[in-house]
């Protein structure tokens, strides 16, 4: 996803959950840290996952490992600074639990869930509008769509 602000300031809104929490989860513990664990929250969906970060490469990448699928798997996040003070960043998750058929299920979930995230930050960060996408997702709670 290209977001039109400088690399600083992506990275920035990633490991900054004051930030954070205004386009994807609405708490987090602390700021993103190498070696450190934090908690994110999603209130509205009565769900929290600890988050053990791995390496924080300033500006440039975030690699974390959450059990949001009930093992332990990694999210990458590179952000590509680029000569129009813009940001190209790219997020992977991967190695997710299960069968065939539930891994993938996962992957499709993750993918989707993953580019609201990115969609949120892309408005908030250019135009300060908060589109409320993961909230919005399943207003009725993630049992009730």
């Amino acid at each position: 996803m290209l977001i039109r602000r400088p690399v600083a300031d992506v990275f920035e809104a990633f490991v900054n959950p004051a930030l954070t929490s205004q386009f994807w989860f609405s708490k987090g513990s602390g700021r993103l840290v190498a070696g450190q664990q934090v908690t994110w929250t999603w209130e509205m969906y009565g769900f929290s996952a600890q988050v053990n970060v791995k390496a924080i490469e300033s500006n440039a990448r975030i690699l974390v490992e959450w059990s949001g699928y009930g093992t332990p798997t990694p999210i990458e996040w590179i952000f590509k600074a680029r000569p129009d003070s813009t940001t190209f960043v790219t997020l992977t998750n991967k190695g997710f639990p299960g069968t065939e058929a539930e891994a993938m299920q996962h992957a499709l979930d993750a993918t989707e869930g993953f580019a609201f995230v990115l969609a949120g930050a892309k408005a908030l960060l250019e135009h300060n509008v908060k589109l409320n996408l993961v909230p919005d997702r399943f207003p009725d709670g993630v049992g009730g769509h």
